[in-house]
């Protein structure tokens, strides 16, 4: 990768308030609102004897995967082929691949420090245990904001301008929060739906999480679901992505 292209990258990035707060600044503040209503703070025993806090933080370090993997980078990269940048860097001899892989790292870091943001805050402010399987968490965690990062790419390969990035991103953006378990928290949802949303990247994650904070090695069939939706959205990805 060309380390010029990163860094012009990185640049761009922290100059977009909106994308730093939405994916930096949003989910750890969403934590803390939620932290500070004082039943969410209670022991439930559907919850297998979590407060509804603890469950949330998992969900609040998936969050900023998806906003950065569906709504940040597809409108940026869509904006630069809209703009005929990529056409332009075809004909130098930095790639418009360089361009690509510099988002994508870019969001991706960004992502997981929203996610340590999230680990840190929930921690300290509300004494939510640290996962007692932390590799196991990371593994998941990893797996999860590559499997943002590849359907943030498939949204970018079907939309030709940034509008319609926008609406492909959105459309695909609030079904991801539900799986992931924004508004209905994964343990709290019935089996048959659980096991639908299981099969889908955000709710595997969702999952594999949740297994990984309680101190059990993530499932296997969950990891899974995350690197077949990876392979198969990057796949998809560089069939259709057009620089031009």
């Amino acid at each position: 990768m060309n380390t010029a292209v990163l860094r012009a990258e990185l640049r761009l990035f922290r100059r977009e308030p909106g994308a730093v707060f939405w994916i930096l600044v949003f989910p750890t503040l969403l934590l803390v609102i939620l932290g500070s209503v004082p039943a969410l703070g209670h022991h439930r025993p559907e919850l297998g004897g979590l407060r509804t806090i603890d469950v949330y933080v998992p969900i609040t370090v998936l969050l900023g995967m998806i906003v950065g993997g569906l709504q940040t980078m597809p409108q940026n990269l869509t904006g630069y082929r809209e703009r005929g940048i990529l056409r332009r860097m075809s004909t130098t001899p930095v790639r418009p691949s360089a361009l690509l892989s510099a988002q994508m790292l870019v969001h991706g870091a960004a992502a997981l420090l929203s996610a340590l943001c999230a680990l840190t805050v929930g921690r300290l402010a509300f004494a939510v245990p640290l996962p007692r399987q932390p590799y196991g968490y990371l593994l998941a965690l990893l797996l999860a904001v590559l499997a943002a990062l590849a359907l943030g790419a498939v949204v970018s390969a079907l939309s030709r301008t940034t509008k319609i990035a926008g609406a492909v991103g959105s459309a695909v953006f609030f079904p991801m929060m539900f799986c992931a378990g924004v508004w209905l928290p994964v343990q709290s949802m019935p089996d048959t739906l659980a096991r639908i949303v299981g099969r889908t990247p955000f709710g595997a994650a969702a999952q594999a999480l949740n297994q990984a904070a309680a101190g059990n090695p993530p499932g296997w069939t969950h990891l899974g679901v995350m690197a077949a939706w990876t392979v198969l959205l990057t796949a998809a990805a560089s069939r259709w992505f057009r620089w031009e």
